[in-house]
């Protein structure tokens, strides 16, 4: 079994337990894995982002070795399937994260349109996204945001958050 302490860094820096013993050994991590999210001690997101960027990367590597064989249709829908899903899964989340950490994100999406376009890595990446009808990241958790609010106020979301928003 595991704990984490949630809080501020200079919080977490004063707890100096190491584990707890409770029936059995009980481990303390500084990050874990919840419904596919990793969530770190201090809330920072920073090591879903760099789950998400690791797993972006290795998909890309998988679909390039087979790109030529695929036809152009087949190519996007498997880069939705393997790269955008997981950058929109859950993205609610990222809401409000340093700009650094949504230009690590950012990144694999250029890549995923570089791939599906042909374009260069080098080439300025607003027309490629446009052209494939593609907001970038953090425009897209915006969106997926405001989607939800939306729906929420019109009674469309789950009862905890149509609540949520109409208090």
């Amino acid at each position: 079994m595991q704990v984490m302490w949630l809080g501020h860094k200079n919080q977490i820096d004063k707890i100096n337990i190491r584990s707890v013993p409770v029936l059995s050994s009980i481990l303390i991590v500084d990050s874990t894995r919840d419904l596919g999210v990793v969530i770190d001690s201090r809330l920072m997101m920073s090591d879903q982002f760099t789950a998400l960027c690791r797993a972006g990367n290795y998909q890309l590597r998988q679909l390039h070795s087979v790109a030529q064989s695929l036809p152009e249709e087949s190519a996007k829908t498997l880069v939705q399937a393997f790269i955008s899903c997981r950058l929109d899964y859950c993205n609610a989340l990222l809401y409000g994260i340093s700009d650094s950490l949504f230009k690590r994100l950012q990144s694999i999406r250029k890549a995923a349109a570089c791939f599906l376009t042909g374009a260069s890595r080098r080439d300025h990446i607003s027309p490629v996204l446009r052209s494939l009808h593609w907001l970038p990241v953090k425009q897209r958790v915006d969106y997926e945001l405001v989607t939800l609010v939306c729906k929420s106020l019109r009674g469309q979301a789950p009862s905890y958050l149509v609540n949520d928003c109409l208090d």
